[in-house]
């Protein structure tokens, strides 16, 4: 046990969690830990409003893999971070949200800056610790990194301000790695059965085959199976762009291609995702989820198996390791879908082609009050592109290893068409939380984690006013990203 302060051992546990950016805004109640942030090896990077913080320890968490810390004064500091922990909580993000509260001794007098900060993060944690006297400062801090990672969630660091000063005696703990397995053997093997039985198997490629790593696992298995591959909803980096078994996005203004595909299979493979109900759900006129076919889905949380659509499977486990260990039971086998794979591959093909035409075509789409208002303010005809057209120019023009982060409004979710990637960690978004002021904040904390890639923002005009006063902090902190604003002048 050594001798130290409750801040030292605060500080020390964030790096031996391999802590290097907080993002947030200095308040007093934190700044004894926060003047030995620079000496341990921490940045701050001070933000103009809470919100923005969260959602750059969001976008920093989702394309390192490490934690994204956030904090703030207590009180309304502390409140202006629910929505950004709330879009982190659906993102599946390990955000370590650092709330110091009112002084122990004074708590429940109605002193100042004084809310009860545990309940408004209660529905969207994965843990909450409150530190109950200062010789326990390490021992919460490392549980909430530890749980933030292991159940793939933002957590909350609640500490009485008073609660960082004093001398304590604690040991510093390393962080807890866990390893996943594939998933128990007879569900594993139940799996195998039905996928050899397939003769038109298809694969949903998740958030968590992204945040498992197992984009090449996803590769092999299709590749196996011959089976078209499908993303789930906003999770377009789930599957390479340019593999020709890749059939784009489910859910609301996704692919018509995936539609079409996932809609002939007898076995669904749904490796990774919790198949989430605005992900499913018909769109272009079609109602496209197979009624009869078997449903084999993958999640590391139990309660996402069988949750939203009914399954004739479910493994709890690692979707990288399951999608190994289905490829070695398959091994050797004989499958119902190896006869028609060559037949099934270039119906993927034509599939997509179609989708393709259709949108290079689809922009017909016209609003005459406002076209015809526009026009008579531009002054002449044609000086506006079509919402489609500015999408697929911004898809041809952007860079192979381009981050892109979006808003949400119309705009950003026709853009769900337009966006493909090939390599993992490159899409964000508010995924079902669905809040505006998300995308420029998000796109500044991946390019914190990866200052090597083109970040680019997505937003529309109202969504952009939500969160346009962090270009301040692009300047000040040097954070070079590229923000497209869609405007509709209305």
């Amino acid at each position: 046990m050594t001798k130290m302060t409750p801040s030292e051992a605060f500080v020390e546990t964030m790096v031996a969690n391999g802590v290097t950016e907080v993002f947030g805004i200095m308040g007093s109640a934190f700044m004894d830990a926060m003047d030995i942030f620079t000496p341990a090896g921490i940045r701050l990077i001070p933000v103009v409003h809470e919100q923005g913080a969260g959602h750059m320890a969001d976008g920093f968490a989702r394309v390192s893999g490490r934690h994204g810390v956030c904090i703030a004064q207590n009180g309304p500091g502390i409140t202006n971070f629910v929505t950004a922990i709330a879009a982190a909580y659906w993102a599946h993000s390990p955000v370590v949200c650092i709330t110091p509260e009112t002084g122990a001794g004074t708590t429940g007098l109605g002193g100042f800056q004084e809310a009860e900060q545990l309940p408004f993060f209660e529905t969207i944690t994965k843990y909450q610790g409150h530190v109950t006297v200062p010789r326990r400062m390490a021992e919460f801090t490392g549980r909430c990194f530890d749980i933030a990672m292991h159940e793939n969630g933002p957590t909350q660091l609640n500490i009485p301000r008073d609660f960082f000063y004093g001398d304590i005696e604690c040991d510093i703990p390393q962080p807890i790695k866990i390893e996943r397995g594939a998933g128990g053997e007879k569900s594993l093997q139940e799996a195998a059965d039905l996928i050899a039985q397939a003769k038109n198997p298809v694969i949903i490629s998740g958030g968590g085959v992204v945040m498992s790593g197992a984009v090449d696992e996803c590769i092999a298995l299709a590749e196996r199976l011959g089976a078209p591959v499908v993303n789930s909803y906003l999770h377009n980096d789930s599957f390479p762009a340019s593999h020709p078994q890749w059939c784009g996005p489910l859910g609301y203004q996704g692919s018509k291609a995936s539609m079409r595909l996932i809609s002939e299979a007898d076995v669904v493979i749904a490796l990774g995702t919790r198949l989430g109900p605005f992900g499913t759900l018909p769109q272009h006129g079609m109602d496209y989820w197979p009624k009869d076919a078997k449903i084999i889905q993958i999640d590391c949380n139990s309660r996402m198996l069988g949750l939203v659509k009914k399954i004739s499977v479910g493994i709890c486990g690692d979707a990288g390791a399951a999608a190994i260990a289905l490829s070695r039971l398959l091994d050797g086998k004989e499958l119902a879908s190896d006869s028609t794979k060559e037949a099934r591959m270039v119906h993927t093909a034509e599939t997509k082609a179609a989708w393709e035409a259709e949108l290079d075509e689809w922009i017909h789409e016209k609003d005459d009050y406002s076209l015809d208002m526009i026009e008579e303010q531009a002054g002449e005809e044609g000086s506006y592109l079509h919402p489609r057209q500015v999408l697929r120019e911004l898809e041809k023009a952007m860079p192979a290893d381009a981050m892109v982060s979006t808003d949400i409004g119309n705009i950003n979710s026709v853009a769900n068409s337009y966006l493909r990637f090939d390599r993992p960690r490159s899409f964000f978004a508010p995924m079902s939380f669905g809040n505006c002021g998300y995308a420029l904040p998000t796109i500044m904390g991946a390019k914190v984690a990866a200052p090597e890639r083109p970040a680019i923002s997505y937003a529309g005009d109202g969504a952009w006013g939500m969160s346009m006063m962090e270009t301040m902090t692009c300047v000040r902190e040097n954070i070079p990203v590229t923000a497209v604003v869609f405007h509709n002048r209305q």
